[in-house]
């Protein structure tokens, strides 16, 4: 046995355990127990968690950079934005790209297809464009969007080699629906969002097989009371997950309530983070398009769009429970076996059980990080 971690409270699986131990064999969870009985182990290292909280390592299935770099910018800029995310708990992520071209989303998803090959924390990518809505597109280059064709579709599964995980449409555009049933038969995730679509529209998306709603209530029809839009429909779609960005910023904290009061067990918390993330306010690029971070938010130069946020999972997760109200459990939820199961995971992700990647979280009372392991790994 490589590490035990003992006398911790455990969060997992939407069940608190106190006085638990869980001990790691390689990248993989091998025992997981409570009281003494680790001592029986003969590990090779022992982490004292008296005091302290272990949970599953967060996943994040939406977030497009951090550090000053771009996951658009390749392999170093990728490391290097990941660093600031392992730091704050996050030990799997699915590396989003913005829009651009199909010419320049084909090299970027390989360049992750090569990385995903050899690092098992990165999950793929997820393409978040080009085929969204122009009069929803957020912090996206309005010159570049367009409606899907299948001979783009087959480009970008192809060049993924099987790493491609989601990928963010807007299900109204001419071909919308025969998109979502192509990248689904090649096993792709894909989520409503940039959407100028209803409440019906949703509906007929995720009877296509969309099942995951991007960023919830933003770049999308909000709810009214006769048209209650995409987001009351992907509430009342057992099968959707629904992205919560919860940095305070994107979504108010009544609101984040009430999608965790509507949806139990389907709400995936995301950064949608991008390069300012763990640096400094200033001017930085995403994609195309200029954007400037002030007090930590992050607006389109040219405009006033929010343009992703700075958020952290840890920081998502302190707000969750002390600013919304969440119970610990469901929060913990939604930042590991939610979106491990959203991206077809639920197996060997997002729980610490016996079986599953050794992927853990040590927090402190205030929900500070104090170790993180990844792959069974401390990083």
């Amino acid at each position: 046995m490589d590490i035990v971690i003992h006398s911790a409270r455990l969060v997992s699986g939407g069940i608190e355990t106190p006085d638990a131990f869980v001990a790691f064999a390689g990248d993989t969870i091998a025992v997981v127990g409570t009281g003494n009985d680790w001592a029986q182990l003969d590990p090779s290292e022992v982490v004292n968690a008296q005091g302290l909280t272990l949970v599953p390592g967060f996943i994040d299935i939406h977030g497009h950079g951090g550090n000053a770099s771009s996951f658009d910018d390749g392999a170093d800029s990728i490391r290097s934005a990941l660093k600031v995310h392992r730091r704050h708990g996050t030990t799997r992520s699915v590396l989003s790209l913005v829009t651009a071209s199909v010419d320049d989303l084909e090299k970027r998803v390989g360049v992750i297809a090569d990385l995903a090959a050899s690092d098992p924390t990165i999950l793929g990518s997820h393409l978040e464009g080009p085929f969204l809505d122009v009069g929803h597109k957020g912090a996206h280059d309005p010159e570049l969007l367009h409606s899907p064709a299948v001979g783009s579709v087959n480009r970008l599964i192809s060049a993924a080699r099987g790493t491609l995980r989601q990928v963010t449409l807007a299900p109204e555009l001419p071909g919308g629906l025969d998109a979502i049933r192509q990248f689904v038969n090649a096993g792709v995730v894909v989520a409503v969002g940039h959407t100028d679509t209803d409440f019906d529209g949703a509906l007929e998306a995720f009877d296509a097989g969309a099942s995951i709603l991007t960023h919830a209530f933003n770049a999308m029809n909000g709810i009214h009371h006769r048209a209650p839009g995409p987001v009351l429909a992907a509430a009342a779609s057992p099968s959707v997950t629904l992205e919560i960005i919860n940095d305070g910023v994107h979504v108010h904290p009544e609101v984040v309530r009430l999608a965790f009061a509507a949806a139990p067990g389907r709400i995936a918390l995301i950064t949608d983070a991008m390069a300012a993330a763990g640096s400094d306010d200033g001017v930085y690029q995403l994609g195309s398009l200029s954007v400037t971070v002030t007090d930590g938010v992050a607006r389109l130069t040219e405009g006033n769009s929010i343009a992703g946020s700075t958020l952290t999972l840890d920081e998502a997760l302190r707000r969750a429970v002390v600013e919304v109200g969440i119970d610990l459990t469901d929060a913990i939820t939604a930042l590991t076996s939610t979106p491990a199961r959203a991206i077809g995971r639920a197996g060997d992700l997002g729980q610490l059980a016996a079986g599953f990647a050794a992927d853990a979280v040590l927090l402190d009372e205030e929900f500070g990080v104090v170790s993180v392991w990844a792959a069974g790994v401390r990083v």
